[in-house]
């Protein structure tokens, strides 16, 4: 009677125990274990990626050494590099929201696998302290235990069977640990990865900073510098020149096109004299009216077509009023920079953006973010130059909006 109660015993515990396994263990494979290991090789190429993307700004400071002569040429190498350092911060800003999302997932499969490892183990102690309280029948005592031959024989398969859960809930929990030990390593990994983007962003903008102020000096170094005093005002009355002729250039264009537009449809873009929105977020300061005025570094008389609003970069820039898209490019004078065409002869400039938020063509409405304030251009300090243009010939500004 005892080798039944143990068979019994024995068989209702493989029963219920297969059970449970099968909740917890059946998604634990090799199959799993291998595919965590290629995350965590996929983790550590992404971190060696990361070292290696970063600029190098020693190097970008060589290679525009030999643009120094030009200033023009200077500026717009230079305003290159910041716009990929710019990049780059982007990059890993949105590489930091991915990997913190990363690090949940990575954290939960842990947990689970946590967990899956405590029910395992528990398991295993049950069945231990059971077969160390029952006892597990040897093969002498089942064939003097047995009714016949054939009896023992179906004894001993069941003992088999019996041999065989256990080896295969000792190979699950091997399996569970492995995963658990994987987990652990692939957090640790998105963390390292997390630091290392984090520690990027804080590098990429000391190096936009560095260059954003070396800038700065070598523009007034250049512009004041005796020797290039000539060359200086020469350039910069050029640079004005070529900028009056692109914008009136784009003037012409889009006045044809209109012509084409009113012959076949009798439709055209109009003002309706409403009020401006104005152009920028916040301000410090209007760092330099509209209208006459001495150039502050080449000490020429010079017609400021604008005004300049002083503010961080960064600020939101916003479209004046509702028009259309004629240009959102990149000019070494103007830098970065959005004109709008809002009918009636009517166009606002927006210059020296850090990053531009819509295209040609593009239907924009007043107050509308179109870009964002920066020092992009010949420019020696983050501002916005707001200009308004009717019929071909500049406005004040403040005709049109109000501080």
């Amino acid at each position: 009677m005892c080798g039944i109660a143990v068979v019994v015993l024995c068989t209702a515990f493989f029963r219920s125990k297969q059970d449970a396994s099968a909740l917890t263990m059946s998604s634990i494979t090799s199959d799993s274990i291998r595919e965590k290991e290629e995350q965590i090789r996929q983790a550590e190429n992404e971190k060696d990626a990361l070292k290696n993307g970063l600029s190098d700004l020693k190097n970008i400071k060589k290679d525009l050494e030999t643009q120094r002569s030009s200033l023009k040429n200077y500026v717009a190498q230079l305003d290159g590099s910041l716009a990929r350092i710019e990049q780059n911060i982007q990059e890993l800003s949105d590489k930091i929201a991915v990997k913190e999302e990363e690090i949940n997932v990575a954290s939960e499969q842990l947990e689970t696998a946590l967990e899956n490892e405590e029910n395992q183990k528990e398991s295993m102690i049950s069945r231990i302290r059971m077969v160390y309280e029952s006892g597990e029948p040897q093969m002498l005592d089942m064939l003097l235990k047995s009714e016949s031959f054939s009896d023992f024989l179906n004894k001993a398969d069941y003992t088999e069977r019996v041999m065989a859960y256990d080896n295969k809930m000792w190979q699950d929990y091997k399996l569970v640990r492995e995963y658990v030990e994987l987990c652990k390593q692939e957090l640790e990994l998105e963390k390292e990865i997390l630091d290392e983007a984090k520690a990027g962003v804080e590098e990429e903008q000391r190096n936009l900073e560095a260059l954003i102020d070396q800038k700065n000096r070598d523009i007034v170094a250049y512009e004041t510098d005796i020797n290039n005093k000539e060359k200086a005002i020469k350039e910069y009355e050029e640079e004005i020149e070529a900028q009056e002729n692109e914008i009136a250039t784009l003037e012409a264009l889009i006045a044809e096109e209109k012509k084409k537009i009113l012959a076949s449809s009798g439709v055209v873009l109009t003002y309706d004299g409403g009020t401006f929105k104005f152009p920028v977020a916040s301000y410090t300061r209007v760092s330099d009216e509209y209208g006459p005025r001495i150039h502050p570094t080449l000490g020429i008389q010079q017609f400021h077509n604008g005004v300049d609003l002083a503010s961080p970069k960064g600020t939101a820039i916003y479209a004046a009023y509702d028009g259309i898209v004629v240009a959102a490019a990149y000019s070494a004078t103007m830098g970065n920079y959005v004109m709008i065409d809002h009918g009636s002869g009517l166009y606002t400039i927006y210059m020296h953006a850090s990053a531009l938020y819509v295209e040609k063509d593009d239907i924009v409405v007043r107050g509308e973010s179109i870009a964002a304030v920066g020092s992009t251009g010949r420019s020696t300090g983050p501002h916005l130059h707001f200009s308004v243009r009717l019929n071909g010939e500049y406005q004040s500004p403040w005709n049109y909006i109000t501080k």
